[in-house]
């Protein structure tokens, strides 16, 4: 399997290091990403970068980590957990990306519905103050 173009190394570079500059690097312009907590897909890398960074924020707390990878060639299932308010989330990122390398989707799911709900408060919160 070709993994050139493959950009999780990246990803997980910048989830490692708390840093989201790097987004817009490895983001193609017209990515599509979808929000556990807001029912239409957000079109586009400053959309996309706005989300991630608010979600960075609030998961990137020392209680993340990925458990479980699963890497195609062309997309990517990871598996996380964190703690929030000493509520333990758990989710996937579901990420699919073209021949350049660029991430064309994005898609996060959590559970339990417990976590869902203080991930929507705190994140209404974040997004306001960007």
């Amino acid at each position: 399997m070709d993994t050139s173009n493959n950009p999780i190394t990246a990803w997980h570079q910048i989830v490692e290091q708390r840093d989201m500059s790097g987004l817009s690097n490895i983001l193609a312009d017209d990515v599509i990403f979808h929000s556990p907590v807001i029912h239409t897909p957000q079109v586009g890398k400053a959309l996309t970068i706005m989300y991630l960074s608010a979600a960075a924020g609030l998961l990137l707390n020392g209680t993340f980590r990925y458990v479980r990878e699963v890497v195609g060639p062309e997309d990517a299932v990871l598996e996380f957990v964190s703690e929030i308010d000493g509520i333990m989330i758990n989710g996937v990122d579901l990420i699919k990306w073209n021949a350049d390398g660029k991430i064309i989707e994005f898609k996060v799911m959590i559970r339990p519905l417990r976590a869902i709900d203080t991930i929507r408060q705190k994140m209404a919160e974040m997004t306001q103050k960007i």
